[in-house]
């Protein structure tokens, strides 16, 4: 710990700081945004944390952003393992294992100096989701031996990828024990700064927590003022007077408190202005000192004093006379073994402030010509500081150029936010500079469509489009495949923003214009997006004749990408026509394929159908080893978060949560966590509804809180969630909830959409409850109601099934949808009262390809369907397997309802793990438990007919109970009794 000044009026935000570590120790991770004005003390609090986590045997990882606008992608992070790598507070083999886990991760070893370079293989659009994983990955694995606490500080500075970075982290961190707190200057963040609605965001979340710094008061003020005051000889004792002046000036800022302090101390008079007092602090070193300072400031919040000396033009023992003054005076600190730092962001704003326009733009030329041969090198980072300094030296050539190779860095990074801006100041720049084609190694098209899809891999696909409608005016006519390339892509993004038909249109008129004859990558390309795009609409039977010229042009071409984009869209054609055809292979082709062309997202996409068809067909141990090996390949490639990896690791899921091992299921989902805000993150969450639901887990109420605010936007969360929760009401007999939610999950789907079997069988489901409830208390007209609703589903069902959204017969349908529908049409003689076993041995036996779950749900009904017709020893059998299957899974309200059945029914003694409820006393101990269970009925106002409907007995069977119940009580009527049953509290009366 710190000395005591440091906690002086911060001790309760330490505690909010501690409290989140000591959660992230105990395997709760958490996340602190500290805020503050500049000066405010932000940074000493956090390094007062670091100090405390350090004694509690945490790791401490610290990065710091730079005034640098948006040019060094990920810099704090790099900052911080570089840091951390060689930490000397931490032992060997803390920093070895540190190293051994950057080393297993490539994408994150590079970022640091000499991390060396890109993997091959690695495709810019996943670059991003790969180095999220990594970091992701390396903060599991280091905070599985010990905590981690990683400190994120001036985050007002922070790129925009690592903006996204933390929101990731924020979202994603979940039993790590691992703590992140970032600082920020909330005196910076104005209206329209980028990290603005970053923080709204963040603190929305429930794992994200603010600690906002205030000045202090005279008080505080006083009291840090005595604290700073140690004696120093010649300088006036710290007087109510000075401490009332200082607390005027400094308005309680800490850091201004402690300057003007300093200045009153040394016998200056109090500046008028925080920056003259800076100034004056600079004034007073010496000239080399000065040079030094101002170099330091040219070169952003940290140095190494090998490039100062190298600028400043001083030699070595200058230099190095300067530093320890400099140092003295506590306006640079040591940082590492080889550089300085500013103290505080505001000594290095003022330096700056303090130079003259020729001077800064000498200085900035001669960073320029040392970082030349860093950028030639290759070095990380050294173009985007290259560009920078260019550019503040007018040094347009020089700035162009390097401004394309730090967007090409960028983009190799996965930093597509940062590859836009240096692409778009390289464009700005483009006629201003000789012969950029030379010096761009492209021409302008080239150069723009490289800013497009930066633009599209950042998520900004609406400013895509509209860069590429503006580079439609700028493309040669005569020029046709480069015209190719710009449709093609505006093709490709108007059909991820379901512009289909603008997007068919758009790539007709290129294929019309690109020669057939000689075949070239471009039409390849072109034929791929335009079958994909074509693929969403069932009108169009030219697909298969497209999809195999574009395999042949991409064959031709070397365009294996294209390829095999193209053998995905056609297997997938082909699937939906020919229902006897097993195309497994032609997804695994296309798969490899996209491996050898490093296209992983194709081959991410061609992997998942391998694990579908095979799930569809009721292939599940196949489907099982599928998923598996499709999920060790996205988790080896760090893209468990990118989209078809997400779809990957949700099959994997399903698969286990089919074939009952849901234990291995549970384990899976635990990676999914609840909080969640991007489209993938809730579609997992939603996929864990499956079990939860069939669980009756009691996080179902929170997961769904978080998925709520999604749902009307995405279509497949609002399918599973809204179609298990429908599941969840119909447990609780809540059959208006779960209609409510039939009805907001089919909003999204068309009436001929598959997914829409499962959801309407639910919905037949909830209408068979009211009409049995209806049928039983004489409610004619609720009764017809509920029939005529389950008709309307089992149409619906039937319709789906059968029929194409085009209208065409349907030539296939998977095994799960065989299954829903005959639970439809089971579910439908319910309703009606006839409840026929037949139908609901034809679920069982639809289900039987190894969905143990549907398979007991199923053998509940057909069980309850026998005792109805009589047949109590088949539905004894079948109970049985029902109870079995569902102890084994933990499937308790399945588990509940079968005990209830067996208790009506009398099928068997065994019922679900709960505490005996208490036994009824007085006037009730004469009763038999069926007896007890016919009173209950009594008192819900049931006739001897449904008396004997629920319990599976004959009205005169019923009747019987009820006399005898009259007279053990000695009542004289129904009436009665159910008052005596209310009075003695009897267990389950309304």
């Amino acid at each position: 710990m710190g000395d005591q000044h440091d906690l002086i009026g911060r001790r309760a935000e330490l505690g909010e700081l501690t409290g989140a570590l000591d959660r992230a120790a105990a395997g709760q991770a958490g996340v602190v945004l500290v805020s503050g004005d500049a000066g405010v003390g932000k940074s000493r609090l956090v390094a007062e944390l670091a100090a405390l986590a350090r004694t509690r045997g945490a790791a401490v990882l610290t990065g710091l952003c730079a005034e640098l606008g948006e040019g060094m992608p990920y810099l704090p992070l790099t900052d911080a393992l570089w840091t951390a790598a060689r930490d000397p507070l931490a032992s060997p083999a803390e920093r070895q294992a540190l190293r051994d886990a950057l080393d297993d991760r490539p994408v994150l070893a590079r970022l640091l100096p000499d991390g060396g370079g890109q993997p091959a293989g690695t495709a810019p659009d996943v670059a991003q989701q790969q180095l999220f994983g990594a970091v992701l990955g390396l903060l599991g694995e280091l905070s599985a031996d010990r905590p981690v606490l990683l400190v994120l500080e001036d985050l007002h500075w922070a790129d925009a990828s690592t903006r996204h970075l933390l929101v990731f982290l924020s979202r994603v961190l979940q039993r790590e024990r691992v703590c992140l707190v970032g600082t920020y200057r909330s005196d910076d963040l104005h209206r329209r700064h980028p990290l603005r609605p970053v923080v709204a965001e963040l603190l929305r979340l429930p794992n994200v927590s603010g600690v906002e710094l205030h000045p202090f008061g005279p008080e505080e003020t006083t009291d840090y003022l005595a604290a700073l005051d140690d004696g120093t000889p010649g300088g006036p004792e710290l007087s109510a007077d000075i401490a009332r002046r200082v607390y005027d000036r400094s308005e309680g800022n800490p850091f201004y408190a402690a300057e003007l302090f300093a200045a009153a101390r040394t016998g200056d008079d109090l500046p008028a202005g925080l920056a003259e007092l800076l100034l004056s602090r600079l004034e007073r070193l010496s000239e080399a000192a000065q040079q030094v300072v101002r170099v330091a400031a040219v070169a952003g919040r940290r140095v190494d004093d090998e490039r100062v000396r190298q600028v400043s033009g001083l030699d070595e023992a200058t230099v190095g006379r300067a530093l320890r003054e400099i140092v003295s005076h506590r306006l640079l600190v040591p940082d590492g073994s080889d550089g300085y730092a500013f103290r505080h962001a505001l000594l290095r704003e003022a330096a700056l402030t303090d130079l003259l326009p020729g001077e800064a733009t000498r200085l900035h030329a001669a960073f320029a010509a040392l970082l030349a041969g860093d950028a030639a090198a290759g070095r990380r980072g050294a173009a985007a500081e290259l560009a920078h300094h260019s550019l503040q030296a007018h040094d347009l050539p020089g700035a162009f150029a390097a401004s394309v190779r730090a967007g090409q860095e960028a983009e190799e990074l996965g930093a597509p936010d940062e590859a836009q801006e240096h692409y778009d100041r390289a464009l700005s720049l483009w006629e201003a500079v000789p012969d950029p084609e030379t010096a761009a190694g492209m021409d302008r098209v080239e150069l723009a469509l490289s800013a497009v899809r930066a633009s599209g891999r950042s998520g900004e696909v609406r400013r895509a489009v509209a860069r590429l409608r503006r580079l439609v005016d700028l493309v040669d006519p005569g020029d046709v495949r480069t015209a190719a390339m710009v449709y093609e892509a505006l093709a490709y993004y108007l059909g991820d923003l379901d512009e289909d038909a603008e997007s068919l249109a758009v790539a007709r008129a290129a294929l019309e214009t690109l020669p057939a004859d000689p075949p070239t990558p471009e039409r390849a390309g072109l034929l791929a997006t335009y079958v994909r795009t074509m693929l969403f609409s069932d009108r169009y039977p030219e697909v298969p004749e497209l999809a195999r010229e574009a395999i042949e042009v991409a064959r031709a071409t070397g365009a294996a990408d294209a390829e095999a984009s193209a053998l995905t869209s056609l297997g997938l054609y082909r699937e939906s026509r020919e229902p006897t055809s097993d195309l497994t292979e032609l997804f695994v082709r296309a798969r490899d394929l996209a491996i050898g062309a490093g296209s992983l997202q194709v081959a991410l996409r061609a992997a998942f159908h391998i694990a579908r068809t095979k799930f569809d067909r009721g292939d599940l141990a196949g489907a099982a080893e599928a998923a598996d090996e499709g999920v060790r390949f996205t988790l080896g490639k760090g893209l468990g978060w990118s989209r078809y990896g997400t779809i990957l690791r949700n099959m994997q899921f399903l698969v286990h949560y089919t074939t009952g091992d849901w234990d291995r299921a549970g384990e899976l989902a635990a990676d999914f966590g609840i909080r969640v805000g991007r489209s993938t993150e809730a579609e997992a969450s939603a996929y864990v509804l499956f079990l939860d639901v069939a669980r009756g887990s009691g996080t179902i109420g929170q997961r769904v809180r978080w998925l709520e605010p999604l749902w009307d936007d995405e279509w497949l969360v609002a399918y599973i969630a809204r179609g298990l929760m429908a599941e969840h009401a119909l447990w609780h007999g809540d059959t208006g909830a779960a209609l409510d939610h039939v009805t907001g999950a089919l909003a999204h789907m068309g009436p001929r959409d598959t997914p829409t079997i499962r959801v309407a069988a639910t919905a037949v489901q909830a209408h068979a409850d009211r009409a049995v409830r209806a049928r039983a208390a004489g409610d004619d007209a609720a009764m017809r109601a509920a029939m005529a609703g389950a008709d309307a589903f089992v149409e619906l069902a039937r319709g789906a099934a059968t029929t194409t959204p085009d209208g065409q017969a349907r030539a296939w349908l998977g095994v799960e949808g065989h299954a829903w529908l005959a639970r439809a049409e089971a579910e439908r003689s319910r309703a009606y009262g006839d409840n026929d076993p037949a139908l609901w041995r034809a679920v069982v036996k639809s289900f039987d390809y190894g969905f143990v779950y549907e398979i007991a749900r199923a053998r509940w009904r057909l069980a309850e369907a026998l005792a109805e017709h009589g047949d109590r020893a088949e539905a004894a059998r079948e109970w049985e397997a029902a109870v079995r299957d569902a102890d084994r899974l933990g499937a308790a309200p399945l588990r509940r309802a079968l005990a209830d059945l067996g208790t009506r029914a009398r099928l068997g003694s065994a019922g679900p793990p709960a505490a005996p409820s208490a036994a009824p006393s007085g006037p009730l101990d004469a009763l038999t438990a069926r007896e007890r269970e016919v009173l209950r009925l009594v008192a819900e106002g049931r006739n001897n007919k449904e008396i004997a409907a629920a319990l599976f007995i004959s009205p005169k069977t019923a009747s019987v109970h009820v006399s005898n119940i009259l007279a053990k009580l000695g009542v004289a009527s129904r009436t009665q009794a159910a008052a005596v049953a209310h009075r003695e509290g009897f267990p389950d009366v309304p």
